[in-house]
């Protein structure tokens, strides 16, 4: 019985520390519950803290300070204490405060597509003869984005090579004396080009130049002879030049033949070659040169390097190169007045004519002009033979390499704008950044598409708009793009200036506010910043009885208490003296309200459901409800949802346990056992004090009520007066009725069998004696062999003599004269 009642202890431990844990679980999964929708709300409400951060004064500063502030143009929004910037926060936010959706000013970006021409689809060979500018290989071309601060506005630029589009190649050749076979070959280049080129485009021109170097020393000899003739022996060359534009762009192939055939080699006395100069004035002489707009290659054919910027100083020419066209009868002239171009200042200038180079060059030269072509975009390198007789299978290889790229560059964006690119390119290749503006691969016929992102960081001071530019590196085409600066609020332009709400004029009433006019401050204007510092004012901040201005927390503007923010803008104070705050409420569990309610003016109210100082105390009785339906098992009150048990004698999350008290079975054995079996310890007084439950009796344990029914269930196993074992349930059912199920028979144990026990014994105690004797009789046989051989040991070990007496002792004696043997006389 005992042993039973202390298992039974153990068990009722058990399920007290399981419900305590379970309870501590919940609540813990409460707590996390709230402090995520806490970080949530937190994390939602981040562009709010920005919003409020920017202190807007207006509804245009409000919209620049960040893509999800608006501005709320409601009359009557502000609470007492708050600042005209707290009319600018998020939108939910806003809305939280009150302010419905058609008062809240948040103007949104835009995009206009104003011009929009498909791109070309035309075969080459066709009837219909197109001019270059009614060919189009990128859409759109022009279109207007509004952009509010911080908002990108996206779209997609497409772009698709047009199949038989124009070409013009001008071939500008290096004319010193060591192009000498070089320009033998050249000189039938125009047909043999024209024919080639005809596979690729129905409409070719070419044109040629020449260069050798600057006309002064140290580059050229300046004496009369060499300026006639710079060659040495018979050599019969051509007086030393800068740059000669020989033959613009013509689609005559036979033309180039003959002029080019007039042409001689001339010389210098340095190694590097004047070939910046030259492609300076082709870049910059359009007009000259001929161009179109359509595709521009520059085929720079040279075995030589080149001289740059700075190498003017060495012929005493300091002045900069001014990118401009200087040509005179096709000839530059102004080379001995300014300096070679520099690198950065030639990419300008092809870029910005569309031109694309390629540099046929030796081989001793390709390492050289390989790192010039990583610095001039939309430019190739290829490797020139000694007498340039591979110079045409050289201009279509490069062509073909150049054509196949498409890079996007941007004109200058105005301050504070941003762009990306996002580029979707053959075969699924995507890029973004750097490469997001490029493409490879592209045959012709082939369509790309790139996306971007414009945005503006913040508005132009003059609020202007501006316009950019984005076209294909080589290509002339491009995209014209509009851009509009959202920095006002559509209300501002239905302001009222000189407005009386604005204190009798001070001020233009607009978006729900007022703007003072210079001088004046305050909400309402009521004030001039001459009467800012009045003490007079002070007054009127001052809550009764009390010296302190706006309780500390904000600062008296016009005699109205202006709260100050907090470094965390969800906390706010408000109030006419700023004495109420929304964080300094009692907390629970580390939050306030324990957030179950919202804190105002330091005071919380509580959600539905909940009550107390914090807001801790829940009015939810589910917790107190037992599993037999009853309010702390009817033994407590619920209080903040948890049991507070009346009986100190029960404890546990709904009053269910007793320490102290004998379990359910123990309890009821004695009554069970005389209203069922007539015996027992209170058989006389079973009618006065055993008629409280219902009883039933079953055949058998297989016939008593099993776990799982909706009553509360206890199986118990108890033994009588007789030491017979008895078995019963016990229940109590909904209506509070005791129910017991018996088994009508008792489990009795027989007694013992005493002639098995006995002879048991008897037989034991033989057979033990029997074990007991063989052990000893063992024991001797052993001891006896051990003694035997150990005899026949010391037997074997005797070794005396027999026929001798080992005391016996000889009585002869034998002694010997020393003198005998010795000689006589001695």
């Amino acid at each position: 019985m005992k042993i039973q009642l202390m298992l039974r202890g153990v068990r009722l431990r058990e399920a007290r520390m399981q419900a305590q844990k379970c309870e501590t679980n919940f609540k813990w999964l409460t707590c996390a519950g709230i402090l995520c929708c806490l970080i949530w709300n937190g994390c939602a409400q981040q562009g709010g803290s920005d919003c409020i951060k920017a202190n807007a004064k207006s509804c245009g500063e409000c919209i620049q300070a960040g893509p999800n502030c608006g501005w709320c143009k409601k009359t009557d929004f502000l609470q007492e204490g708050e600042p005209t910037s707290a009319r600018c926060d998020d939108l939910a936010a806003l809305k939280s405060k009150g302010c419905p959706m058609e008062d809240i000013e948040n103007p949104r970006g835009s995009k206009q597509v104003l011009e929009n021409r498909e791109v070309t689809n035309r075969k080459k060979g066709a009837a219909e003869k197109l001019k270059p500018e009614a060919i189009t290989q990128i859409q759109p071309q022009k279109l207007s984005l509004h952009l509010r601060v911080g908002e990108p506005q996206t779209f997609s630029l497409k772009f698709k090579r047009a199949e038989d589009y124009p070409i013009d190649l001008y071939y500008l050749m290096d004319l010193s004396y060591s192009m000498k076979d070089d320009l033998e070959n050249v000189k039938s280049l125009g047909t043999a080009l024209m024919l080639e080129m005809e596979k690729i485009t129905s409409d070719f021109r070419i044109g040629f130049g020449s260069f050798v170097e600057k006309t002064v020393m140290p580059y050229i000899s300046t004496t009369p002879a060499k300026l006639r003739n710079p060659c040495t022996g018979d050599q019969n060359c051509t007086s030393p030049f800068s740059y000669k534009n020989v033959l613009s762009l013509t689609s005559e192939g036979n033309k180039f033949n003959e002029l080019v055939g007039k042409q001689h080699i001339s010389g210098n006395l340095d190694s590097p070659e004047g070939g910046f100069d030259a492609i300076m004035q082709v870049a910059v002489c359009g007009e000259q040169i001929g161009w179109r707009n359509v595709t521009r290659l520059l085929v720079f054919s040279t075995d030589a390097g080149f001289h740059f910027a700075g190498d003017g100083k060495l012929g005493g020419i300091v002045l900069p190169n001014d990118g401009k066209c200087h040509l005179e009868n096709n000839v530059y002239t102004m080379s001995h007045y300014y300096d070679y171009p520099s690198i950065a200042h030639l990419v300008q200038k092809l870029s910005e004519n569309n031109i694309q180079t390629i540099f046929a060059v030796t081989e001793e030269f390709q390492a050289v002009y390989k790192e010039l072509k990583n610095l001039i975009p939309k430019s190739a390198v290829g490797t020139l033979s000694s007498n340039s007789s591979n110079v045409i299978q050289l201009i279509i290889d490069a062509y073909n390499s150049l054509s196949s790229e498409v890079i996007l560059e941007n004109t200058k964006l105005p301050k504070g704008v941003t762009i990306s690119y996002k580029s979707f390119c053959k075969n699924g290749v995507n890029d973004t950044q750097e490469d997001g503006r490029k493409c490879s691969n592209i045959s012709i016929g082939d369509e790309v598409r790139f996306e971007i992102n414009i945005t503006a960081n913040e508005c132009p001071k003059k609020e202007q708009n501006e316009t950019i530019k984005i076209k294909p590196l080589g290509f002339t085409e491009e995209v014209e793009i509009n851009l509009q600066f959202i920095c006002e609020c559509q209300c501002q332009s239905e302001g009222e200036p000189n407005s009386p709400a604005c204190h009798a004029g001070n001020g233009t009433f607009e978006c729900g506010a007022c703007r003072c006019n210079e001088g004046r401050i305050g909400r309402l204007c009521e004030c001039s910043t001459d009467e800012v510092n009045s003490e007079d004012m002070d007054a009127y901040c001052r809550r009764e009885n009390s010296t302190e201005i706006c309780s500390n927390n904000g600062e008296c503007i016009c005699g109205q208490c202006v709260c100050k923010k907090r470094e965390n803008t969800n906390e706010v104070y408000s109030g006419k003296y700023c004495e109420c705050d929304n964080f300094n409420c009692d907390r629970s569990n580390g939050l306030i309200c324990g957030g179950n309610g919202i804190c105002k003016c330091r005071v919380c109210e509580c959600f539905p459901n909940f009550t107390g100082s914090a807001c801790d105390c829940s009015l939810d009785t589910t917790p107190c409800m037992a599993s037999n339906g009853q309010i702390c098992n009817g033994r407590g009150t619920c209080e903040c949802g948890t049991c507070n048990c009346t009986d100190p004698k029960f404890q546990g999350p709904t009053c269910e346990m007793c320490q102290t008290c004998l379990g359910v079975c123990a309890e009821h054995k004695d009554c069970v056992q005389c209203r069922a079996f007539d015996k027992g310890e209170k058989k006389e007084t079973c009618s006065q004090e055993c008629m409280h439950f219902n009883m039933t009796r079953v055949e058998s344990r297989d016939k008593l009520p099993q776990p799982g029914q909706p009553d509360p269930l206890s199986h118990c196993k108890e033994k009588d007066v007789d030491d017979c074992w008895f078995y019963f349930t016990y229940s109590v059912n909904s209506n509070g009725e005791a129910n017991v199920h018996v088994v009508e028979t008792p489990e009795c144990p027989s007694g013992p069998d005493i002639i098995p026990i006995v002879a048991g014994v008897v037989a034991g105690i033989v057979l033990i004696g029997l074990a007991l004797l063989l052990i000893w009789k063992l024991l001797m046989i052993i001891h006896d062999r051990r003694e035997f051989a150990k005899f026949e040991k010391e037997k074997m070990n005797a070794k005396w003599d027999t026929q001798e007496n080992p005391i016996y002792k000889s009585p002869i004696n034998n002694f010997k004269n020393p003198n005998y043997g010795r000689k006589a006389g001695l």
